[in-house]
Parts: C-alpha cells; sequence; structure tokens
C-alpha cells in the first residue's frame, strides 16, 4: 500500500477522464458467445423453478439458426446460477471504463459469459488518478477481496486526512494549518484560510467504511484488466466498438452491431459507453455527438454553464503532509488541488464561461498539443490572469506546473431518467450514458461501479432468459432514485461554488483609525458569511448519505 509520510486519507474533486485504453486483441468478426460447454454439465435438464424442460445440443434447446450460423436459444433456457446446472447467460458490454470493466469482472466472478467491446485499439498508460470513495471502495471490496487489496496497494488516502473550503483571496499565502472555528465569524483578527472542514475521516469511521482517496487510472485498468483475463483471456474485443444493436424482443437476445460491420450475438447488451453512448444514442432516438449552434445542448446533455481546466505538477508545500484536497472559492470561479501521490499535486480550475471556449486540448490525457487553440500561448499564464487578486497559494501551484500539462474539458450533464426507462427489452445503459454528473463530488466513476454491482446482482437472480427483462427493471428502480440524488447534488455543489458562494462578507475596524471597515458587502458575499456555521452540518449528512446510502437500494 503506497503511504504518503504523516496521516493520510480524503476525497478529491475529480474530473471524469475520457474512456480507458486497452492492449490489443483480435478484433470481433461475426463472433457468436461461448456456450460455456468447458463449465456446465451436459444433460438434458428438468424444470427447475418453474421453468420448462429443456432439451437439445448439449442441454441447450435450439430453435432455429441465427444469421450468423450460431444457434438461437428459447427464452425459457435454464441459466446457470451458484450450486445450479445450465448455461451461463451470455452478457456484451459497450465501453470499456471504470463502469465496463467492473462489471464484466463481477459477472465473470458470477460464470456469465461476458464480452467488453472497447473502441480504443492497443493499450496506453495515459489518465490522470481517479477518485475512489468510500461507497466505491465498499463496492469494490464486496465484489472481490483481491480486487480490494490489489487496488490498495496502488492507492494513495486522501480521506484522514484535512479536507475543505479555503478562501480563495483571503488565505495567508503559507499554506497554513489553521482551525476552522467559528472565531472567524466575529473576529476581524482570525485566520481566514479554512472556513469549512470535510468531515470525510468521520464519515467512513462512522459505518465502518475504507477511507477515501485516489488511483492512477493506468494501474486501475491493469487490475481490472488482469483479473477479468485470469477468468476469461479473451474477454475485451479492442478497437471495434458497439455501434447499434437490434432487440429481438423479450427474452429472445439481442444482436450487436459492431464499427467494422460485423455483429455478435448476446443475452443482454449494457451500455456502458459514456457519455456519448452509442447505445443511448439508439435507445432515446439521439444523434451521436450532434450538438446545437451555440453548443449548449449535445446528443441529449445540456452544458452546465462551466469549463475546467486542469494540470499537474511536483511540489512540496507546507502543508502537502497535512491536507488531501482544498477548494479555493472566490468570486465566479473555484480553483481545486489535490494530492494524488507520489509527491504529485492534480489541480482544477472551475470558470463559468460559454462552451466552446477552447484553449486547451480536452482530454486529460493522451491529448495532442496540436490541438491547443493557439499551440504558442502560455496556459499557466492565463489561468493566472483568470486568478487576479487571489491568494498566493494558487500561484505557488500554479508557477509549478509545466505549460504543457494543461487540459480542458467543457462540462455537461443530463437531467435524471425519471420517465424514460433505462432499458429497451434486453439492453440497459449504466454508469455516464444515463446518468452522467459533475465532477465536484467525484462520483461519477463511484455511481457507476455501484451500478455494476446491482446489475450483477440482478441478472444473477434470473432463472430464464424470460425473466431479463423484469431483472433489467428492478435494477434501473434499485438505482434511479440514488444516481438521480447524486445527480443533483454533484449539480448543487457547482452551482452554490460560482453562483452562490463568494468571499464571506467581512466587518472589521481599522486598528489605527477606529473606522469599520465593510469588505465584500455583496449579497453573495453576506448568503456566505450567514451559510458558514451551518456548512459543517450540511456537509456531514451529505458525506454520510453518499457513502453509506448505496446499501439502502
Amino acid at each position: 500500500m503506497k503511504f504518503l509520510p504523516a496521516v493520510v486519507g480524503a476525497s478529491v474533486a475529480a474530473v471524469s477522464s475520457s474512456a480507458f485504453s486497452f492492449a490489443p486483441s483480435p478484433a470481433a468478426s461475426n463472433v457468436a458467445f461461448s456456450t460455456g460447454s468447458n463449465r456446465h454439465p451436459r444433460t438434458s435438464l428438468a424444470a427447475v423453478n418453474g421453468d420448462a424442460a429443456v432439451n437439445g445440443v448439449n442441454g441447450d434447446a435450439v430453435n432455429g439458426v441465427n444469421g450468423n450460423g450460431a444457434p438461437t436459444i428459447v427464452n425459457s433456457e435454464l441459466l446457470s446460477r451458484p450450486a445450479r446446472p445450465g448455461r451461463p447467460l451470455r452478457v456484451a458490454v459497450a465501453g470499456g471504463g471504470v463502469g465496463g470493466l467492473t462489471l464484466a469482472l463481477t459477472m465473470l466472478l458470477k460464470g456469465f459469459d461476458v464480452t467488453v467491446y472497447e473502441k480504443t485499439a492497443a493499450f496506453a498508460r495515459f489518465g490522470g488518478p481517479i477518485q475512489f470513495a468510500s461507497n466505491a471502495l465498499s463496492v469494490l471490496k464486496k465484489i472481490d477481496e483481491g480486487l480490494f487489496d490489489d487496488v490498495m496497494a496502488k492507492f494513495t488516502f486522501t480521506g484522514t486526512r484535512a479536507c475543505g473550503i479555503k478562501d480563495g483571496l483571503r488565505a495567508d499565502g503559507k499554506f497554513s494549518m489553521t482551525d476552522d472555528s467559528l472565531d472567524y465569524l466575529v473576529n476581524p483578527d482570525a485566520p481566514a484560510d479554512w472556513f469549512v472542514k470535510f468531515p470525510l475521516k468521520g464519515c467512513a469511521d462512522l459505518f465502518g467504511l475504507p477511507y477515501t482517496g485516489v488511483v492512477d487510472r493506468p494501474d486501475l485498468q491493469e487490475i481490472l484488466i488482469d483479473k477479468c483475463r485470469a477468468v476469461k483471456d479473451d474477454f475485451i474485443q479492442n478497437g471495434n466498438p458497439v455501434v447499434g444493436y437490434e432487440s429481438k424482443g423479450v427474452g429472445n437476445g439481442v444482436t450487436v452491431k459492431l464499427e467494422d460491420g460485423t455483429t455478435a450475438e448476446a443475452d443482454v447488451l449494457v451500455g456502458a459507453d459514456g457519455i456519448w453512448s452509442a447505445v443511448r444514442a439508439q435507445m432515446y432516438g439521439e444523434e451521436l455527438r450532434k450538438s446545437s449552434g451555440d453548443l449548449t445542448k449535445r446528443q441529449g446533455c445540456t452544458y452546465s454553464g462551466y469549463t475546467v481546466f486542469a494540470g499537474e505538477t511536483v511540489i512540496k508545500t507546507a502543508d502537502y503532509y497535512d491536507t488531501g484536497y482544498k477548494v479555493y472559492i472566490g468570486p465566479k470561479r473555484y480553483f481545486v488541488t489535490s494530492d494524488v501521490g507520489d509527491g504529485r499535486i492534480q489541480w482544477y480550475a472551475f470558470f463559468a464561461l460559454p462552451p466552446g471556449t477552447k484553449r486547451a486540448p480536452s482530454g486529460w490525457g493522451g491529448s495532442s498539443r496540436s490541438t491547443q487553440a493557439d499551440p504558442e500561448e502560455n496556459l499557466v499564464e492565463y489561468i493566472k490572469s483568470l486568478h487576479e487578486g487571489w491568494s498566493d497559494e494558487v500561484f505557488t501551484i500554479l508557477d509549478a506546473t509545466p505549460p504543457e500539462s494543461v487540459e480542458q474539458r467543457d462540462l455537461y450533464d443530463r437531467a435524471p431518467e425519471f420517465l424514460r426507462s433505462w432499458a429497451d427489452e434486453n439492453v440497459v445503459l449504466m454508469g455516464d450514458a444515463v446518468h452522467p454528473m459533475m465532477p465536484n463530488l467525484g462520483q461519477g466513476g463511484c455511481q457507476a461501479i455501484e451500478d455494476a454491482y446491482v446489475l450483477s446482482q440482478e441478472l444473477s437472480s434470473a432463472a430464464s432468459r424470460s425473466q431479463l427483462e423484469t431483472k433489467l427493471g428492478n435494477y434501473a428502480r434499485r438505482r434511479r432514485l440514488r444516481s438521480a440524488a447524486v445527480q443533483g447534488l454533484s449539480r448543487f455543489a457547482s452551482d452554490i461554488i460560482i453562483r452562490g458562494f463568494d468571499t464571506p462578507a467581512k466587518v472589521a475596524r481599522d486598528a489605527e483609525t477606529g473606522e469599520w471597515r465593510f469588505e465584500n458587502f455583496n449579497y453573495a458575499g453576506i448568503v456566505t458569511k450567514v451559510l458558514q456555521p451551518i456548512l459543517p452540518l450540511f456537509f456531514a449528512v451529505q458525506f454520510n448519505f453518499l457513502y453509506d446510502g448505496w446499501k439502502n437500494e
């Protein structure tokens, strides 16, 4: 386990990255999934749990031949699960991000026959750190203790150190570890550095959960891929993503359409292909990646009103061993720094700017500088210009950042899907494909992991294909309210910090002249001042819900 000197812990406002890349493997070509003949007895099966008796080739009831020459299985055929014979459920997963790989591993460990279709042609070690909050770590541990241990070996905890909100303008520039007591409200001489700290460690301790932290995406993807390959060596098909599907009726499977024109057959297709999902585009009648003229709408998603720049540096600040992550707030923007291990600090700068205000490459990792609007522009200097008058602590981090490391992304999300189904017969959505969210709470990947766990639970309880539609509906019902609440909290966090919060209003008396000074007495400054005493309670309730709420589904 990767421990930093001194205490460790907390959560990071991690911005979700683009889809993972993977090692090359043979592309699918008219693939029909394995019948699992090496895993289950070949017998004539009598009816179990009300299922019709099944006979046929190797115990599979055959009802004709599909267009690829593979047998079509009748929907009453018995599906295997622990301690019961039958053939494994055949699952196709579109996309190999955090959710897709976690789902693949969870289902493979349950005996399903899983194939992941990933658009990237080869594995490459790029992509920044990803937050695993206490809720996601708890789910990983339930999925597989060995997986949890492997992640811990590459993990940097942030959740036991100080994490919270600092005054972006009044912080003293020395990275001080001052208290966040309410003395700041009435004492004009009280330090202004911290005005609320998040109870991350306390919330984790309350429920007996692992502490929040970060893991590098390349390390995480290698762990998940190796675990999956230990069960099924050829579980992933690279360079040939899912572009569409044809569902063949309830319980009758789905034909998966791939980019190279070939198809594959499955019992269930899971759309885990991210915010610009091809599976969702077909299910909801969207045009893939289609944007409105003003860029405020894109494939059913809405521009949040915010763009974010990100960078990474190696620097040892005075509070390095004492803090996990810090959110500096000020007028119409905020600046986040987080320890991401090995002496590295990653930062994010959020601005309320129009969509398409592009100055930097748009992905985290793997981006070419040729996509920068002006390749000669020093992006660090540009970001510094947007923080005029801010604390020296922000400038210290920016000055240590190589300009070529800076990237940018316009942030989109979408309203919770309450009225439309997450499933279309034998096809279902998960993760960012159905509930993309703002990165402020670091819950995008965590919610995808929760999806994977619940979906696997439901499908593993299906005795036959005729039950699959019901099981997919159960999954959506269990996940809909919680994921919507986390979406709402994530958007609220952005809106309240940028549009609602400001440098707190302050009344101070000049020691020499005796005159009273009124600092930042605008609406947002007064609101921020008034809310300060109740923020600790608000954050305690929020993190308790985020960390332990998944158990109530």
